[in-house]
């Protein structure tokens, strides 16, 4: 089994260490995150999953469990849509890109580093906010566009998803709340939903063990 693991707005190494815990696993860094060179076209999340897509074209992978953080869920979301033929499974954990009425993604871009780590963890005093990356921010803000981390298209195109779906949430996400979370899993035919107690948007960093239990279960279960 491969995973794709894609990064959300925190940059790859918010999910690097979880990648160490998966075996077969690629973690990019995102066109424009981390100094990495951007094309001047790629300017949206349905960019990258296109280029993603093309990823898993160039390389004959298919069977892939793609897994995203963040708008990284939102990038797997679009990526199975147009791949389904490749894409075996999707995880989304704590994703963005959806609409919905009486709970809105946290307005990002007007918080300060601060802010955004009091949303982002369950407890916020066991954590520092990462060192600020001008340029990601910058990059992020290319690609989220003018909605700010949602396209007003995609919960409705989430019922054409084919493949198994598992959607996690932390139950203190402050970024986008766990009734948005409810609601990404309900606009995906079959999708199941599973929440994580004592963690905020990034299960991958804040509650490792029990992510990573929840997508080895799910993943077993959906094989049977």
């Amino acid at each position: 089994m491969t995973f794709l693991l894609l990064h959300g707005g925190a940059g790859p190494a918010s999910v690097a260490a979880f990648a160490g815990r998966l075996t077969d696993v690629i973690a990019p860094a995102h066109p424009g995150f981390d100094g990495t060179p951007r094309p001047t076209g790629l300017t949206t999340i349905r960019g990258l999953a296109e280029h993603y897509a093309d990823f898993l074209d160039d390389r004959d992978l298919t069977g892939v469990t793609l897994i995203g953080n963040s708008i990284g869920g939102w990038i797997a979301a679009e990526l199975a849509l147009l791949r389904p033929g490749r894409v075996a499974r999707l995880v989304l954990v704590d994703a963005v890109g959806i609409e919905v009425p009486g709970h809105p993604v946290a307005d990002f871009f007007s918080l300060s580093p601060a802010e955004i780590a009091a949303l982002s963890w369950a407890d916020p005093s066991r954590f520092s906010p990462p060192p600020a990356n001008p340029e990601n921010r910058k990059t992020l803000q290319v690609y989220a566009g003018e909605h700010s981390f949602t396209d007003p298209s995609l919960r409705a195109r989430l019922a054409d998803i084919k493949v198994p779906t598992l959607v996690v949430w932390g139950e203190a996400d402050g970024i986008a709340d766990v009734e948005y979370g409810r609601a990404f899993a309900a606009a995906i035919p079959g999708a199941e939903f599973r929440s994580l107690p004592d963690t905020g948007h990034l299960p991958q960093l804040e509650s490792p063990d029990r992510l990573l239990s929840a997508i080895t279960t799910w993943c077993s279960e959906s094989r049977e």
